[in-house]
């Protein structure tokens, strides 16, 4: 008898395990994301960083049903902004408008950024990469790149050339062709892209580099005189305008590139979705009509090759500017 009672106990025991092994376990669900706006921390109005991420903003807040706000920070090269997002929560509700000069310039250029552009933020993908443009306004005596290092070397210093702001890339990109042009020129920064495109507007300073998204409006109305392009080839945008190679000052380019980043340790899912929300509206036909308007293309990339960018660029600059001793403190 007690030999049937503890068999049919291991029995019952076993039927319970097997049941238990056998039933489906619950698992826990990941929390719906995202549940309230979102926020894009980008450059001055009227910049390259603050129209490329208004484009953005409006088409993923109909993608995740929440608005997305853009925040503008261009002060200190747009170090504070960037390093407000880098020590915001790891949460994907607070994303940066990345860029060569808080990616890859201002580790270099100041003493302190606030940030470690390597450590501190999650890639998401590159969005926008092509050639800035070199302009001056129509009172400005020259009609061709030659023309104005010509003149420039005529008044040695005398010359002013604007820029979004210390460190940012359209102001390296106006120190390298300086070097290879091997002119002197006066630099002043304003506050961010919109503040520059009215200083060049009205005439008081020489020239400056900027994105073609911000300066073709004004290249196509006679505000504004298109001189060259800086990257290896013309634009589609602006096949009659030389790249400043071809123009003349041998050996220079330059090719300008954004991108979207996150607060190091945001979950995976979340840079996930945020990645695969941007590839979407990228891949239309809106959106490379947009970016060829401006001389440029998405240029995605997952968020690993996106990392490895960013170091290669990183270093990259590193060393340019480092050669070239470029010290914005």
């Amino acid at each position: 008898m007690n030999t049937r009672r503890r068999s049919f106990s291991l029995a019952a025991l076993a039927a319970v395990g097997l049941g238990a092994a056998g039933a489906p376990v619950a698992q826990a669900q990941p929390a719906p994301w995202p549940t309230r706006p979102l926020k894009i921390v980008a450059g001055g109005v009227g910049s390259v960083t603050d129209i490329r991420a208004r484009w953005l903003a409006e088409r993923l807040g109909s993608a995740f049903g929440h608005p997305v706000i853009v925040e503008n920070n261009a002060a200190a090269g747009g170090n504070i902004g960037a390093a407000a997002v880098a020590h915001s929560a790891p949460d994907g509700y607070t994303l940066l408008l990345i860029h060569q000069g808080t990616a890859a310039f201002n580790p270099y250029l100041f003493a302190r950024t606030g940030y470690d552009p390597l450590a501190d933020f999650a890639p998401i993908t590159r969005w926008g990469h092509g050639s800035l443009l070199l302009t001056v306004a129509p009172g400005v005596p020259v009609s061709s790149v030659s023309d104005l290092v010509a003149l420039a070397k005529t008044k040695p210093g005398a010359m002013n050339f604007a820029s979004p702001g210390v460190g940012t890339p359209p102001h390296l990109a106006s120190e390298l062709f300086k070097r290879a042009a091997g002119i002197d020129a006066v630099h002043v920064p304003y506050k961010g892209g919109g503040a520059m495109m009215a200083a060049l507007l009205a005439g008081q300073v020489t020239w400056a580099i900027e994105g073609l998204t911000a300066q073709l409006p004004h290249v196509r109305t006679g505000s504004l005189r298109a001189l060259g392009v800086t990257g290896a080839t013309r634009s589609p945008s602006l096949p009659e305008v030389p790249t400043i190679a071809e123009a003349g000052v041998g050996g220079y380019e330059f090719a300008g590139w954004t991108g979207i980043a996150a607060p190091a340790n945001t979950p995976r899912p979340v840079v996930d979705r945020i990645h695969t929300e941007i590839a979407r509206v990228s891949s239309t036909d809106e959106a490379r009509a947009w970016f060829a308007s401006g001389g440029a293309e998405p240029g995605l990339m997952t968020p690993e090759a996106f990392g490895e960018f960013i170091r290669s660029e990183n270093m990259r600059w590193g060393q340019v500017i480092r050669e070239a001793g470029i010290r914005m403190e």
